[in-house]
């Protein structure tokens, strides 16, 4: 019966993955393919696009602080029993606008010295418009929770979408149409010189318009409905989220903060744009850790009662992992076609990005072990290991950026999120146990590593052999995966014949 009820849970988990999944996948995509757009038309040497990854790592640190843990503490609070879910939303919302207006509102008054203190004295145009950029995003964040709460997933999917596909033909409008108009008398307002800047400016179109999509939800916001007293508990438990965000987002954007302050002037800003760019090879792996968090988070906060929900933790980190293992191959096998993403003077960074999708598949892991402080109210354990991880993340760019460049950063990134790991399922293990096949994880882990390393060693000159080669490999970690996991792809073989009557 329990194998019966984890399976139902688990294809409920997958259903909503699905939905969420083709939002932030073909999104993800869609925006992936402006890579290319940016890094074939911005020169590495330029650091153009070091000052678009510098300022949206800051942007990304920004967003955690404006939210201070808000989404979560939302879910918590709804799911609660006897609790208000209309005066929980008003109340989160109201919060995090209020915040978010403050904010803009101090980065237009002192701008100058934020600009200087920043290294965008010359363009403060930058930071004012990715600050308003950054406050509408926060506001959406509660909004956007609010559709996964409800399970309107298809809503969630054409909100992201609609942003999406707005910014991908403004971009291409832009950086491949505009530059053979700009002759046209009505084309006064651009100015090939200041792509950087057009990339910030379509940022802050596209999200104003998708606000407006929120017309519904914003009329269950009623400022009568918002409570000082509930607000007081959900700053409580939202505080420790909030430096675990922070320490979180920061162990994912340090690198790209840091690297222009350990190698300052023009270098710093090259070096960030050729890792910034490769790294977005490795976005594959974030787009599948974004997917399954989206309908992960309001799944096991709302069946927090189940009796079987520990066990289908365990089962759902399991296939994480494998799914997660497969994309690195996949990935890594086709490297040879990946880097024609980015352009050829950036391409000197790839040797980062299978370091920087198994620091992604790491953090991945790490969501999935943290529910045991969330459900137990002891957010503060996520503070304290993210700090931990961040301590060694930082140490080792400090240490070794200046001698080895933006490798420091991946290998930085590697070992803070190995440290979390750790640190949470060890102390996880002894405060709510939880039935993890770690010996499963871990020889698929080295299966998969051990399959990377021969496409490295066994690397055939002609690129015809080596996709062949590789495209085995592959196959070989999906047949170990498919034999082993056969409990479970058995009911699917059996309908797939029964639809197509084999």
């Amino acid at each position: 019966m329990n194998v019966i009820c984890n399976m139902a849970s688990i294809k409920k988990l997958l259903s909503d993955s699905v939905v969420y999944g083709l939002s932030s996948i073909v999104g993800r995509f869609l925006n992936y393919l402006l890579v290319p757009v940016y890094t074939y038309h911005i020169s590495a040497a330029s650091g153009g696009y070091g000052v678009v990854t510098n300022i949206y790592a800051y942007t990304a640190l920004l967003l955690v602080i404006l939210t201070f843990g808000m989404e979560t503490t939302f879910f918590y609070y709804s799911n609660k029993e006897g609790v208000d879910r209309r005066r929980v939303f008003s109340t989160a919302l109201g919060a995090v606008a209020s915040v978010a207006l403050i904010f803009v509102a101090l980065v237009m008054l002192f701008i100058g010295p934020v600009s200087g203190a920043m290294g965008y004295v010359d363009h403060p145009e930058y930071l004012r418009v990715m600050a308003c950029v950054v406050a509408l995003d926060a506001f959406q964040a509660i909004l956007f929770a609010r559709l996964r709460q409800e399970g309107r997933a298809w809503k969630f999917f054409a909100l992201k979408m609609a942003f999406i596909l707005l910014t991908v033909m403004l971009t291409l409008f832009v950086f491949l149409v505009a530059p053979h108009w700009s002759h046209q008398p009505w084309m006064g307002w651009y100015n090939e010189a200041d792509q950087v800047g057009y990339i910030f400016y379509i940022n802050l179109f596209c999200t104003a318009v998708v606000t407006l999509g929120f017309a519904r939800e914003l009329k269950d916001f009623h400022l009568s409905s918002f409570n000082f007293q509930l607000l007081k508990r959900m700053l409580r438990y939202a505080w420790p989220l909030l430096l675990l965000g922070i320490v979180g987002i920061f162990n994912q954007v340090a690198d790209k903060i840091l690297l222009p302050w350990l190698l300052p002037g023009d270098e710093g800003l090259r070096q960030l744009g050729v890792y910034g760019a490769c790294v977005k090879i490795a976005m594959l792996m974030a787009i599948i850790t974004q997917a399954f968090r989206y309908a992960y988070e309001p799944f096991v906060f709302g069946g927090q009662r189940d009796k079987n929900s520990k066990e289908t933790q365990a089962l759902a980190t399991k296939y994480f992992v494998i799914f997660t293992l497969l994309a690195f191959l996949t990935v890594m096998c086709y490297i040879d076609l990946f880097q024609y993403f980015v352009g050829a003077d950036y391409r000197e960074a790839l040797p980062a990005v299978p370091i920087v999708m198994m620091a992604e598949i790491l953090m991945g892991v790490y969501f999935n072990l943290s529910f045991w402080y969330k459900l137990s109210g002891q957010t503060w354990w996520g503070a304290v290991m993210s700090a931990a991880g961040c301590a060694v993340l930082v140490a080792v760019n400090v240490i070794f950026v200046p001698r080895i460049g933006y490798m420091a950063c991946a290998w930085g990134g590697l070992a803070g999120y190995g440290v979390c790991v750790l640190l949470s399922y060890f102390i996880g293990q002894r405060k709510n146990p939880v039935p993890y096949p770690v010996g499963t994880m871990l020889i698929y882990a080295a299966l998969a590593l051990g399959l990377y390393a021969l496409t490295v060693e066994l690397r055939p000159h002609a690129l015809g052999w080596r996709l062949v080669l590789n495209t085995v490999l592959l196959a070989v970690y999906l047949a170990v995966v498919a034999w082993n996991e056969r409990a479970l792809l058995r009911p699917i073989v059996q309908k797939l014949r029964k639809r197509l009557k084999i």
